[in-house]
């Protein structure tokens, strides 16, 4: 049994699917195919179930998945530990990030490591289901860090590094009756038409929460996946939105107001597994994290 024959088994597995999986690992599907049945001619069973839509694991399918996860993290262990003696970080990192950081300047951040780092490959991804979709990639073991915000506890088999706060304001048109004042109470936007996140995004559920502790109905008009267009979407009338402040600047055409008697605090964060020890280059980018990000 070859380790590579196991990072192909996982990627089939968490993929449920073959082309996505030989996407993911970038090599043709007929690569991954071939070597997933020879590891199943090497167990002398079946490994995976294909069906028309997806790849499912046979019941020896998923008692071989811990333990080639295992096999694998012991391997980059062993790689990383080689790098360290040999002067320099090595390996692939694979590190995701919510579509709309605002809170920090990732490239700037990612940069800096880069250049510290040379050695370690940076594999960066975005979720279409915002933080709670790199979460979900966390302990799927599809990912080894991600940039998440979000409020409240952690979840459950995540750890968090904290790295800023910010507060959603209100953001209205410049000729929005509510366009003249400082603050609003959340009772007084029960009626307005708001542009949010879809579920899963850290603003929306930040909102939602807001809104049901209030006992007000959180009405949203139209869903985007960037602060950018959400702004956009406000300055032409479309809708009111509840947006970080340290990422909206000086916006024309629009306003913006404090909610003042609601919980309206976003938090970013570096997750990371807790159930399994970060690699090297992972240990790496968290103290780095701590150390040039952190806005306590």
């Amino acid at each position: 049994m070859e380790l590579r024959q196991l990072e192909y088994f996982v990627a089939v597995a968490e993929e449920a699917n073959f082309t996505r999986a030989a996407a993911r690992l970038h090599v043709v599907q007929s690569a991954v195919s071939t070597t997933i049945k020879n590891l199943e001619r090497e167990l002398r069973t079946p490994l995976l179930e294909r069906t028309p839509r997806r790849v499912l694991l046979t019941d020896a399918g998923a008692a071989l998945l811990p333990r080639a996860h295992a096999a694998l993290d012991a391997a980059r262990e062993a790689a990383d530990a080689v790098g360290e003696v040999r002067g320099g970080l090595r390996g692939t990192l694979r590190l995701g990030a919510i579509t709309t950081v605002g809170l920090i300047d990732l490239p700037v951040f990612l940069g800096e490591f880069h250049r510290c780092h040379p050695g370690v490959f940076l594999q960066t991804s975005a979720a279409p289901s915002g933080s709670q979709g790199l979460v979900e990639a966390l302990l799927e073991r599809r990912l080894d860090l991600a940039f998440v915000s979000g409020p409240g506890p952690r979840p459950k088999g995540i750890t968090m590094t904290s790295l800023a706060t910010s507060v959603l304001d209100l953001v209205v048109p410049a000729a929005h009756p509510l366009a003249k004042r400082r603050s609003v109470s959340i009772t007084e936007l029960a009626d307005l038409d708001f542009v949010d996140f879809p579920s899963g995004y850290s603003n929306r559920t930040v909102a939602d929460r807001a809104f049901a502790a209030a006992s007000v109905p959180h009405r949203v008009a139209i869903e985007i996946t960037d602060l950018t267009t959400g702004v956009a979407y406000v300055r032409n009338g479309l809708g009111v939105a509840l947006l970080p402040r340290v990422a909206l600047g000086k916006g024309q055409d629009v306003a913006t107001l404090t909610v003042d008697d609601a919980d309206l605090e976003l938090q970013f964060s570096l997750a990371a597994p807790s159930e399994r020890p970060p690699g090297t280059a992972a240990r790496a980018m968290i103290a780095m994290a701590r150390e040039f990000l952190w806005q306590g």
